[in-house]
């Protein structure tokens, strides 16, 4: 399997099926397209990619984009990147896709940035309400699984939530002021104590 990315310190949607891939331990390849060139970037990646956008894999002679797609992708083939039972698998899948959709104004003020010094920012409305939403759904479902992740063990929700943890940790966004007891603060850590986010922040 090949894996085609983007730079990895600004490519938040190229890592979580980065992380997915890793956590099954299966080899692959990467390629890194560096991102922000423009039209060069873009005729880097269109080889590898029909939607001129990464990530992408290729997966014999099968080639899927999407990070969604490709995390589901991973999940047929690997099992276990979901969880078993089935209502905790459904509360992870729409948490994922909660991101993959949702929080746009937190993506666009906070963008991934790994090698920027963290550092406090103004943040508008949208944003904190973005912020208060993810406590909210960080609270429950931690709660109703009993943690460590999302629901219960690591699972491909929690590949989807770790570029936002990277995203507090830069723009110096204090969850207790949005919410949090606690739990979420934690968990936060947490994803970004894993062996496949030192990896990839120790670029791969």
């Amino acid at each position: 399997m090949e894996l085609v990315i983007g730079t990895k310190a600004w490519s938040s949607w190229s890592m979580r099926p980065w992380l997915a891939l890793k956590r099954t331990g299966a080899p692959f390849t990467e390629t890194v397209v560096e991102l922000r060139r423009g039209a060069q970037s873009e005729a880097e990646i269109l080889p590898h990619s029909p939607s001129g956008l990464v990530p992408a894999l290729k997966d014999g002679d099968l080639v899927v984009w999407d990070s969604l797609a490709i995390c589901e992708r991973l999940a047929e083939r690997f099992p276990g990147l979901w969880p078993k039972d089935a209502a905790a698998r459904a509360q992870a899948r729409a948490a994922a896709a909660e991101m993959h959709s949702g929080f746009g104004s937190l993506r666009g003020e906070c963008p991934m940035d790994l090698a920027a010094e963290p550092r406090a920012v103004d943040l508008s409305e949208a944003t904190h309400k973005d912020i208060r939403r993810i406590v909210a759904l960080w609270s429950g479902l931690l709660a109703h699984h009993g943690g460590p992740f999302l629901a219960g063990d690591w699972s491909i929700a929690d590949a989807f939530f770790t570029p936002v943890a990277t995203r507090f940790r830069t723009y110096g966004v204090k969850l207790s002021d949005f919410g949090d007891a606690g739990p979420c603060g934690e968990y936060a850590e947490r994803l970004l104590e894993t062996p496949e986010f030192k990896a990839w922040e120790a670029g791969g």
